[in-house]
């Protein structure tokens, strides 16, 4: 079903309350967990989708992880009703909450795939906009709501946005709180591809198995420079470029894609 691999679907036994971790072959899913209140963000979420991205990480045989969000929703922002904060203000649970998983997205030495299911609003949009690629539903959008209530965009959103579209349009989207939905999103550069909501999770792990298929040094590296890349200068990049090439050179991983070119097969990258 998910292209070349062979797919087991494992569950993994870790202890989350408000995250989903699946194997499936050699992409970690981790869903957001709380479709009761459209998968806000509590304290104990924090820490839960945390230790399922350093799980990911650290498992050698997750080569591609997909992110997305149990039943309606992706994730509605932060519960605004929850009453578990173990942080004294709103920068504390900014720093300590939310950064140290949004950081383990985008320094991943692998994919991360967003599956946005549905809304994902305030902080839920700042996960699926840190994610390397992204995948919507039809019916879901992106959601900067925050100028209703007299607050900025958070979690990096402004950040996201103005390296994604550009001063003006980030400005707008974000002063204007209006849904920017999947077409659109689509169209402003904020997302890969748009889907039907009954095939979004089959596309998201298909995608994601065929990434988990290539060379992971490519990948890893690739993602490492091009992130870099959004603050560097065009002669610093290059000459990334070319340290990195030269240490990629004569790889196994470079030998056997060069071997499986002139045999016209498949590479089996390690």
């Amino acid at each position: 079903l998910f292209g070349m691999s062979i797919v087991i679907n494992e569950e993994v036994d870790m202890n989350l309350e408000t995250v989903k971790y699946e194997k499936k072959g050699a992409v970690a899913l981790i869903t957001f967990n709380r479709p009761e209140v459209r998968n806000a963000f509590n304290a104990k979420m924090t820490e839960d989708i945390l230790e399922a991205l350093l799980s990911a990480k650290n498992d050698v045989s997750v080569r591609a992880i997909v992110l997305t969000g149990e039943g309606l929703s992706f994730s509605a922002g932060a519960d605004l009703s929850a009453r578990d904060s173990k942080w004294v203000d709103t920068e504390a649970a900014l720093i300590e909450g939310y950064l140290p998983s949004l950081k383990e997205i985008m320094e991943m030495p692998k994919p991360v795939i967003s599956a946005v299911n549905g809304a994902a609003a305030g902080i839920g949009s700042a996960y699926a906009m840190a994610c390397d690629l992204t995948i919507m539903s039809e019916e879901a959008y992106i959601l900067q709501a925050f100028s209703n209530i007299g607050l900025i965009p958070d979690g990096g959103a402004n950040w996201f946005l103005t390296n994604t579209v550009g001063y003006k349009l980030a400005y707008q989207i974000a002063i204007e709180g209006e849904r920017i939905e999947a077409e659109r999103c689509l169209d402003l550069g904020l997302i890969n591809k748009v889907v039907s909501s009954d095939v979004l999770l089959d596309e998201a792990l298909l995608w994601a198995d065929k990434l988990s298929l290539r060379s992971s040094q490519s990948l890893k590296l690739t993602k490492q420079i091009m992130r870099k890349a959004l603050d560097s200068s065009y002669e610093d990049i290059y000459g990334l470029e070319a340290k990195t090439q030269n240490t990629l050179t004569g790889s196994e991983d470079n030998i056997e894609g060069i071997t499986a070119f002139m045999e016209k097969r498949q590479p089996n990258f390690k």
